[in-house]
């Protein structure tokens, strides 16, 4: 069956990051320990209370940043989210690749915005300019990739080049996604299909949570034959990039650039590593914007769709201003005939 390339681009770029509409609290967070002055990039709700602080979801406890940098560091995969075209999630994703190279460690850089093609234009790229992350933009054609600018993700490669850390190609190109939207499981060769467990069966709770996210997503416009192909293509693209992470022949492990949404511990990344490697130490870091109408760490679980945060820790920033997502669909929906 044709699917509309259309509704590709959204799931491209956009399946990994998570709904920011937030349900009322019930009641403001207890005030943790002071957290350390910074400049933020992003303006709004900067006196938001849960700016700058950072939860620990097991713990049910604000830890400082020296409680996140040792447990970053001390794990062997790490998932650090993001929201992609936010200045300061990039900025905290950077100290926290510098934290852990301070610490001892050389992890391998992954990124999900690099695809597995691409993995020879990122070798010649370091070869020839091993500290230029300009330079490897060029070599990537960047500007073209429908990413957001470079200049956000630079403080990142650049914490990892000047630490000489290997620089992973790890999502599934797009053009796989394409046809796995289209075709299904048989558009990926055997041999991947299977290394990926695509022909695995889903439990029904995660299938229909998933179904529903991509529905939210898309501003309840996607049509219902389309979810499940999309939902396919989500996990595909959570498998590979574990995948990429287990593959690996550095042996310090790796830290993980990605969406949010590809973070989440129930059903993303993280569980797919933990599905294939079942003593990995894995950890999952949410980097989230407040929302004025949400005050306790606890009251950001719904918006993505769970009875908890699945994540392991969430670092709070103040929000970026942007457009309603659903309004260009909503003005296009025909007007019904009084």
């Amino acid at each position: 069956m044709t699917r509309a390339p259309s509704l590709l681009a959204a799931l491209l770029m956009a399946a990994g990051c998570a709904s920011r509409q937030v349900p009322a609290p019930e009641a403001a967070p207890s005030s943790p320990s002071p957290t350390p002055t910074r400049t933020w990039t992003a303006t709004l709700h900067q006196d938001h209370p849960l700016v700058g602080r950072i939860w620990d979801v097991a713990g049910g406890r604000f830890v400082d940043e020296a409680a996140l940098r040792t447990a970053v560091a001390s794990t062997q995969y790490v998932l650090l989210g993001e929201r992609h075209d936010h200045p300061d999630h990039h900025r905290l994703q950077a100290e926290l690749v510098r934290a852990t190279v301070h610490a001892g460690r050389r992890p391998a850089l992954a990124f999900e915005m690099l695809d597995v093609t691409q993995w020879s234009t990122v070798a010649a790229s370091l070869k020839k300019h091993p500290d230029d992350a300009e330079a490897l933009a060029q070599a990537l054609d960047w500007a073209n990739s429908g990413w957001p600018p470079f200049s956000l993700y630079a403080p990142v490669f650049n914490a990892g080049l000047e630490a000489q850390l290997p620089i992973v190609a790890a999502n599934l190109p797009r053009a796989q996604v394409r046809e796995l939207v289209m075709k299904g499981p048989e558009a990926l060769p055997v041999e991947l299909r299977t290394r990926l467990r695509l022909d695995a069966p889903v439990p029904e709770a995660e299938a229909k949570a998933v179904r529903e996210e991509l529905d939210r997503s898309h501003c309840g416009h996607l049509p219902q034959e389309m979810l499940e192909p999309m939902a396919l293509a989500q996990r595909a693209r959570d498998a590979m990039m574990a995948d990429q992470l287990l593959g690996l022949v550095v042996g310090n492990g790796a830290l993980l650039i990605t969406g949010n949404g590809h973070v989440r511990k129930d059903r993303a990344v993280p569980a797919h590593l933990m599905r294939r490697a079942p003593d990995a130490k894995v950890l999952s870091v949410a980097i989230l914007e407040v929302s004025p109408e949400a005050l306790k760490p606890q009251d950001y679980a719904t918006p993505v769709g769970a009875a908890s945060l699945p994540y392991d820790y969430v670092w709070f920033t103040p929000a970026m201003p942007e457009d309603d997502p659903c309004k260009t669909l909503r003005e296009r929906k025909p007007k019904t005939t009084p």
